[in-house]
């Protein structure tokens, strides 16, 4: 199995409990804040789907490559096919990356890594918030989340 598989597998194992955790919380939370000035649900969701396509486009093309626009959503429904959509555009785009593209160093925000590590500061990045979503989940009465990963198979 290569870098880009093994990486694959680990991060859809945290995407697919996002997946499922869209369609566990009612339309009427979709703007939900836990303060003020804190990102609403759906927006948080949003970001962590357009934030991890940005990381993963932008060791594909070898330059920053700003995440996607999305107008804003009115359904947990819209934000779900959005999330299933660039999963799998993410997906297709992780299974083009070459083994030099993960090695060539880039700059980001005023660092530079190379690509094997932005891409694991994405999944981090993902792992964060959506441990941020499970306590707006939970805030909003959501009782029965998923697990915060979804287990491998068990070895025979």
């Amino acid at each position: 199995m290569t870098w880009v598989e093994k990486y694959i597998e680990e991060w859809l194992r945290h995407r697919l409990v996002l997946q499922e955790m869209v369609a566990l919380v009612p339309d009427e939370h979709i703007g939900f804040k836990p303060w003020e000035n804190a990102i609403s649900m759906g927006s948080l969701i949003i970001h962590i789907v357009t934030a991890t396509d940005m990381f993963v486009k932008t060791v594909k093309n070898g330059t920053f490559t700003p995440p996607a626009k999305i107008n804003p959503c009115e359904t947990m429904e819209e934000i779900g096919n959005i999330v299933r959509e660039l999963t799998e555009v993410t997906r297709r785009d992780l299974n083009s990356i070459q083994d030099e593209q993960l090695e060539k160093e880039l700059e980001f925000n005023g660092y530079i890594g190379t690509g094997r590590l932005w891409l694991e500061t994405a999944k981090d990045h993902e792992i964060h918030h959506k441990g941020q979503l499970f306590t707006y989940a939970r805030m909003v009465g959501v009782e029965k989340l998923p697990f915060m990963m979804i287990q491998p198979p068990k070895k025979q």
